[in-house]
């Protein structure tokens, strides 16, 4: 096998999940010469302003898709909640290794749990997902943005800007910060992002030997379930970082997926869940269930309330 060359975002997380994977790669073949290319995305630039309102789409994985196609780097490893639904000609998804934990979860500064936060605390996220989520559940919280790795979002909540903050349990899990944690957020309360606790590697798709490489490390029932999520995403030619949430389980030989569309505010949530064989149809499936209730006049009318 060739010495290989495997992007990255620059954050501690994202090198952490690199780790992983190259460990899982060397496994498989013990003799693999890899070295890392650091690529700073647009993500990681801007921070001012909230991911919904920069466009969304391939914020975080565009540089190092670039740097994929330019034969700089072999095969990149992204987040998964990261990628959008349609990805470049020439590239493709060549293995999505065993999912860590999808949940979110809520630290907050007093170890107050979501109930328990007072009247009007203010909860940290720039995510609308997770925004429309909270307010549902508590509409008497007030919920204000915050931008920046781990780390950034961990010092903001400490210096007293937030009362608490939500961040995906899977992060702080492969930094073995799961201590950090007040409270997992049930399923039930806030759905998560399509293919959150996941990760995505990514390679050119006629790179048959790096092909060959990858499919030893992927995991069959994770890919399934995701396949699911993403084809529910796509239904809705969605962003990563609209007001919208999926989540799959492979149980019995059956996937069972439930997604939803909730207005930012929380005043509406539109959710179903089914269950099927094939993770394409079942995730077009079950866009089209919430797409009769409404899902796409909602998101719709998000998207120009984001433009103004």
């Amino acid at each position: 096998m060739r010495p290989i060359v495997v992007g990255t975002r620059k954050s501690q997380l994202a090198v952490t999940q690199t780790d992983w994977v190259i460990k899982q790669l060397k496994k498989v073949d013990p003799t693999l010469e890899v070295s890392k290319e650091k690529i700073v995305t647009k993500g990681d630039q801007i921070l001012h302003v909230t991911l919904s309102k920069v466009g969304g789409k391939g914020l975080f994985v565009k540089e190092i898709e670039q740097a994929l196609l330019d034969k700089r780097i072999d095969l990149a490893i992204h987040s998964m909640k990261d990628m959008p639904a349609e990805l470049p000609e020439g590239l493709i998804i060549g293995a999505i290794p065993v999912r860590e934990d999808p949940q979110d979860c809520l630290i907050s500064r007093e170890g107050l749990t979501l109930e328990e936060l007072p009247e009007g605390a203010v909860v940290g996220t720039s995510s609308l997902r997770r925004q429309s989520q909270i307010l549902a559940a508590r509409p008497d919280l007030v919920v204000k943005p915050i931008r920046g790795n781990l780390n950034t979002r961990l010092k903001k909540l400490e210096d007293g800007d937030f009362a608490a903050i939500i961040l995906a349990a899977a992060g702080l899990k492969r930094l073995g910060w799961s201590q950090k944690v007040t409270e997992v957020l049930p399923m039930t309360t806030m759905l998560p992002a399509v293919g959150q606790g996941a990760l995505a590697v990514q390679c050119r798709a006629d790179d048959k030997e790096i092909r060959q490489l990858l499919s030893q490390i992927n995991d069959e029932a994770t890919a399934k379930t995701v396949h699911a999520e993403r084809a529910f995403l796509h239904s809705f030619q969605g962003g990563c970082h609209m007001p919208l949430a999926a989540y799959a389980k492979w149980e019995g030989g059956q996937i069972q997926l439930s997604g939803l569309v909730a207005d930012p505010n929380g005043s509406q949530v539109i959710q179903a869940t089914l269950t099927g064989t094939d993770p394409w149809e079942l995730g077009a499936n079950l866009a089209a269930r919430l797409i009769e209730q409404g899902a796409d006049q909602l998101l719709a009318r998000i998207k120009k309330e984001l433009v103004v």
